[in-house]
């Protein structure tokens, strides 16, 4: 029997990180890590739409600015995959260092769903996660 008192264990989630700096890599996976979850990592937006077209991941923590093919493009083309196959949307969550409001916004029209700044804090990055897990208590 369950008891409504005792907490789901925190969900681990599957973590695309699409980030061309190897020094952002590494933060980002060991603070994934730390937090519990799964973390794949790509280095541009390029093999960031051929990784889920070849695995499942619930969220995708997507940089901005990387070579051959941006975040901003590769949101948009993930997008528009999405509807051809009529999958269901992926969580896009963009990385950057710009913190504008004008780069809101071109991250939101790309079809990303939430906005993160660069250096990652902890506490942010996990309500983050935390507010798109999948699971629901």
């Amino acid at each position: 029997m369950n008891s409504p008192n005792i907490p789901h264990p925190p969900l681990q989630l599957k973590i695309l990180l699409a980030e061309d700096n190897p020094i952002n890599q590494k933060v980002a996976t060991r603070i994934l890590s730390h937090l519990g979850h799964q973390a794949d990592v790509v280095a541009n937006g390029r093999e960031a739409i051929i990784a889920i077209a070849n695995k499942f991941y619930d969220l995708i923590l997507m940089d901005i600015q990387m070579p051959e093919m941006d975040g901003l493009m590769a949101a948009q083309h993930i997008r528009q995959l999405e509807v051809t196959s009529h999958s269901a949307p992926i969580t896009i969550i963009a990385m950057t260092a710009n913190a504008t409001d004008e780069d809101r916004e071109l991250c939101r029209k790309a079809g990303m769903d939430d906005y993160l700044t660069k250096p990652i804090q902890i506490d942010k990055l996990k309500a983050i996660l935390q507010s798109f897990s999948p699971r629901t208590t």
